[in-house]
C-alpha cells in the first residue's frame, strides 16, 4: 500500500479510536483546525498521488474521509485500488481535453460523456469494464443515431482508455474488441444547389437590400469557403488590388448567440490565399479598419443575426428555396470541379489536406449516368464499322 495512504490511514484511525481525545491532550494546530472545519461545516478536501494518479477526497466528516480512503485502497479486496470511470473521465476531460481543443470540440466531448456515456458505465470501474459494457453504450443510442454521432463517442471513450493503458491500470481496451457492432445510421449528403439556382442569386445580388446581407451571398456563391470563414474575413484579409483573399481565421458560434473569433482555421491545410472575381468588389460595402469584420463591422455576426442574414436575403432574391451556408461551400466545388477537372485545384481551394477528403466530401458531379464510351472508341479505334 501507498505509504502516504498508510500514514495517512493511521492517523484517522487512532483519531476515530479515540473518543475522548479532546480531554486527553491538548489539540495540535492540524487538529485544532479539522475540528473548525467540522464546527463550520465545511467540506474536507485533500489532493493526494495514488499510484501515479492526483486525485482529491471530499467529506463532510472524518469518518467519510477514512471510509472512501479504505476504498480507495481497496481494504479487504485483494485486487487493490480500483477506478470510477467517471472519475477517472473526468481527470482526463479537465487536464488533457478542455485546455487543448475548440469550445466547440470541448462542448461535444461533453454531451458524449453525459448523454451516452456516463449513464452506462460511469459507476462501473475502469478495471471490470468489458467489450459488452462498451457495446451497451451503442445498443442504448435511438434506432436514427447517425455514425458520425456514434463516432464521437468512440473518439471520447479511446482517449479515455488510451489514458488507461498508459498508466497501467488496464492492460486491455474493451473499446478495440473485434465483436463490438458499432453502426449507425449514414449522414446525408450535402446537395449542392443546381446551375441554375447559382445563376439566380448571382443575376439578383444587386436585389439585396443590406450592404452585410450582399457582401456574404457574394462571398459565398463565389469561393468554396467554410461558414465560418465567410464570416471570419476581416478587411486586412483582402488584397482588392490583386484580388487575393486570404483565410488565417473563423467565427464560430458554440452556445448560439456568443460568436467566438478564432485567429486560426479548422486545420492547418485550410489556411490558405485564394484569388477572387473582381466583380464582388462591386458588392462589398465600404472597407472598415483591418481588423473589422467584413461581415459584421467591429463585432462578429452571431449565429441568429446570421439567420437574419439568410432569410433577408431569400426575402429580396425571391429565391424558391431554403438558403443553407453548407450547400454553397459544396456547389461552388462541385462546379470548380467541373470546369477544371483538376481535383489538386480544388482540394487546395477547399483547404483540404488530402484529396480523398475532396471527392468524399464535396465533389459531387453535375453528370447523371457516367458515359466514358468515346474516350474508350478513341482510345481502342472502335468505331463500329
Amino acid at each position: 500500500m501507498n505509504k502516504i495512504l498508510a500514514y495517512t490511514l493511521h492517523r484517522i484511525g487512532a483519531a476515530l479510536q479515540s473518543p475522548k481525545l479532546d480531554n486527553e491532550k491538548p489539540r495540535s494546530p492540524f487538529e485544532e483546525g479539522e475540528k473548525n472545519m467540522s464546527a463550520n461545516k465545511k467540506k474536507i478536501r485533500r489532493e493526494m498521488t495514488l499510484n501515479g494518479v492526483k486525485i482529491w477526497i471530499t467529506a463532510d466528516t472524518e469518518q467519510e474521509y477514512a471510509d472512501k480512503l479504505l476504498q480507495l485502497a481497496g481494504a479487504g479486496q485483494p485486487t487493490g485500488t480500483k477506478h470510477r470511470f467517471r472519475d477517472y473521465a473526468e481527470n482526463w476531460f479537465e487536464v488533457f481535453s478542455r485546455p487543448n481543443v475548440a469550445k466547440v470540440t470541448e462542448l461535444t466531448y461533453r454531451r458524449q460523456l453525459e448523454r451516452h456515456i456516463y449513464p452506462i458505465i460511469g459507476n462501473r470501474t475502469l478495471e471490470e469494464i468489458v467489450p459488452a459494457d462498451i457495446q451497451r453504450i451503442f445498443n442504448s443510442m435511438p434506432n436514427d443515431a447517425r455514425q458520425q454521432t456514434k463516432n464521437k463517442v468512440k473518439i471520447v471513450l479511446s482517449q479515455v482508455f488510451k489514458m488507461a493503458l498508459d498508466d497501467g491500470i488496464i492492460t486491455r481496451n474493451p473499446l478495440e474488441s473485434p465483436s463490438l457492432k458499432i453502426k449507425g445510421t449514414a449522414s446525408e449528403a450535402t446537395k449542392p444547389y443546381t446551375v441554375e439556382q447559382m445563376r439566380y442569386l448571382a443575376a439578383h445580388l444587386s436585389e439585396v437590400k443590406r450592404p452585410a446581407d450582399r457582401a456574404w451571398l457574394a462571398i459565398s456563391i463565389s469561393l468554396p469557403l467554410r461558414p465560418e470563414e465567410v464570416l471570419g474575413l476581416r478587411w486586412g484579409d483582402f488584397d482588392a488590388e490583386k484580388c487575393i483573399v486570404n483565410i488565417r481565421s473563423t467565427v464560430t458560434h458554440p452556445t448560439r448567440n456568443e460568436p467566438e473569433f478564432k485567429p486560426y482555421t479548422k486545420t492547418a491545410a485550410s489556411v490558405r490565399s485564394l484569388i477572387f472575381p473582381k466583380e464582388i468588389l462591386s458588392y462589398l460595402p465600404e472597407p472598415g479598419q483591418p481588423e473589422e469584420f467584413v461581415i459584421g463591422g467591429p463585432k462578429p455576426v452571431s449565429y441568429t443575426q446570421l439567420r437574419g442574414i439568410r432569410k433577408r436575403v431569400n426575402l429580396d432574391t425571391h429565391f424558391g428555396e431554403t438558403i443553407t451556408p453548407r450547400r454553397f461551400r459544396t456547389t461552388v466545388a462541385t462546379d470548380i470541379s467541373a470546369a477544371t477537372h483538376d481535383l489538386k485545384l480544388v482540394q487546395q481551394m477547399l483547404g483540404h489536406a488530402t484529396p480523398q477528403m475532396t471527392l468524399r466530401y464535396y465533389d459531387k458531379g453535375r453528370s447523371g449516368a457516367i458515359d466514358a464510351s468515346k474516350a474508350i472508341e478513341k482510345c481502342y479505334g472502335i468505331n463500329g464499322s
